[in-house]
């Protein structure tokens, strides 16, 4: 795991058990797998989680992600890379993400379920609270990404 502190897996088997079960549930959404990515890369951006950065654009890179557009996920309101679901998407993990000061007003939720059916809207909130979740243990934890070769 890349970390001095304890082992949350071991230390507490069911409660990893359920989270185990949030993923799955998330890795089978009906959203794209590349639009997951970058929701949980934002996401892990501003928690500061290095492990699950990482991982997640690896993960990204492993299936076709470039490059440029993973660079830019920090910037994605200052450049053209990002289509218009993707930029809500986006614009949803960072509210629910920071929650605690932008409270997800109305006209954001308008223009995020604009471009997003029930379903997707909810299974993306359901990849943006998983991920904040595993960002908890990241950081919690000390969890580090294994040293580059």
């Amino acid at each position: 795991m890349g970390s001095k502190r304890l082992n949350y897996y071991q230390a507490a088997p069911q409660a990893m058990k359920a989270m185990l079960g949030l993923e799955k549930a998330a890795s089978e959404s009906v959203l794209p797998r590349s639009l997951r990515e970058l929701v949980r890369i934002r996401a892990s951006q501003i928690n500061g989680c290095a492990y699950c950065i990482d991982m997640h654009t690896s993960d990204a890179t492993k299936e076709g992600e470039s490059l440029r557009r993973l660079m830019a996920v920090s910037a994605w309101r200052e450049t053209p890379f990002f289509d218009a679901r993707e930029r809500a998407a986006l614009l949803w993990t960072e509210t629910l993400t920071l929650v605690a000061t932008c409270h997800a007003p109305d006209e954001i939720y308008e223009q995020v379920a604009a471009v997003f059916s029930a379903q997707e809207l909810s299974e993306l909130t359901f990849v943006i609270a998983a991920i904040n979740a595993w960002n908890r243990f990241g950081v919690g934890f000390a969890m580090q990404p294994e040293q580059a070769s």
